[in-house]
């Protein structure tokens, strides 16, 4: 039997690989012999760094850029000179996080520090870069990060303009970097919303006032949007307001499909790209997934909802060992799953099953694999 075992972290209980481990214990008890494959997955959210740092053997690089406001900061990406990969978040260099509620503008911030983080990869050989772009602080189209690698925007004098959310009203040419820097090189972009560039559902009316915005900005910002996709429009032939995603961080989805050429992915295919998973699979007679809660928010773009895609293709079945299992027999079938349990059925609180999750997520592998064994699966 050929096992593999990919879950996502249980959140406050158990990492991914401590998930496998457990499963591992309890598969063992009845296929001693078993080919047991352990791919710990993320969705490009919380944990995803560690888990890409794994798989890459990656070092984290530590540069000095510009945050939001264009201070200085220090801040860290992936780098596996092996693998010639990168993997960088945009929040690191211009996150919400690093500001306080009374810096959020984005009328005045800028995605810089990014593109400063892209241009040491790109420098030190990465071609194959993976950009997460969420929790920013900007909303600047990307023109920020587009800046640090070679790009000008100038207004209607011909003076070059500073690459914040305020300025993308007074964009009227882009010039390019007489070399292109990104040339030859692989860029995902991590993107899991599907906002247009601007408009009632894009980057300004909808995440704008959460980056300090007033009212009276979120109109400015939008008009901005729409002047700076006129303009990349007329200047690259690419029109970004259709494309799902190009609104996300700000713009920044748009931004990097245009001045890196790069490929707007869901999380968990990315990181399934990083971790080979696609090929592993092969020849499995069972994938075992598992996360905190299996319910209606597992369709969108969650690690479960990605292993099933990549073992449907393959034919695949899928187990799933959740702490919370929220959905009828037949909402699971409709998914794609061809068993599921909730490792923390019989724990008397939430408190209890997230202390034992190990025990409960091995004991549910050895039952799982004893009905193997008995074939009533």
């Amino acid at each position: 039997m050929k096992f593999v075992i990919a879950p996502d972290k249980f959140k406050g209980s158990l990492s991914g690989q401590q998930f496998c481990e457990a499963v591992e214990i309890g598969l063992q008890r009845v296929f001693p012999q078993a080919d047991i494959i352990k791919i710990p997955l993320a969705d490009g959210g919380d944990g995803t760094l560690d888990v890409v740092k794994s798989f890459l053997k990656a070092k984290e690089v530590r540069v000095k850029v510009h945050d939001p406001l264009f201070r200085k900061r220090s801040a860290t990406y992936l780098f596996s000179p092996e693998h010639k990969m990168a993997y960088i978040e945009m929040a690191e260099a211009s996150g919400h996080a690093l500001l306080t509620n009374e810096e959020l503008n984005c009328m005045q911030t800028t995605s810089l520090g990014t593109g400063e983080l892209l241009s040491d990869a790109m420098a030190k050989g990465a071609k194959k870069i993976f950009l997460g772009i969420g929790g920013s602080a900007t909303n600047d189209g990307g023109m920020g990060m587009a800046t640090a690698i070679g790009y000008a925007f100038l207004d209607a004098e011909n003076n070059k303009l500073i690459p914040i959310g305020g300025n993308l009203t007074k964009v009227r040419k882009i010039l390019k970097p007489k070399n292109d820097p990104t040339a030859r090189i692989d860029f995902s972009v991590i993107c899991d919303v599907e906002n247009p560039f601007y408009g009632e559902n894009g980057a300004a009316k909808i995440y704008a006032k959460q980056k300090g915005a007033s009212d009276t900005d979120i109109v400015s910002l939008d008009e901005g949007l729409q002047n700076f996709a006129a303009v990349i429009e007329t200047e690259f032939g690419i029109d970004v307001q259709p494309i799902k995603g190009s609104g996300a961080a700000g713009g920044m989805g748009g931004g990097a499909l245009v001045f890196l050429n790069g490929k707007l992915r869901k999380g968990i295919d990315a990181v399934k790209d990083i971790a080979n998973f696609d090929q592993a699979i092969q020849g499995a007679d069972w994938i075992i997934t598992g996360e905190g809660n299996l319910d209606s928010q597992t369709l969108s773009g969650k690690t479960i909802s990605g292993v099933v895609d990549s073992a449907r293709r393959e034919g695949i079945p899928v187990a799933a060992f959740c702490g919370n299992v929220g959905l009828s027999s037949s909402e699971i079938k409709a998914i794609g799953i061809n068993y599921a349990i909730s490792v923390s059925k019989g724990m008397p609180n939430l408190k209890t099953a997230m202390a034992n999750a190990h025990t409960n997520v091995s004991l549910t592998a050895f039952e799982f694999a004893k009905s193997l064994k008995n074939a009533n699966l």
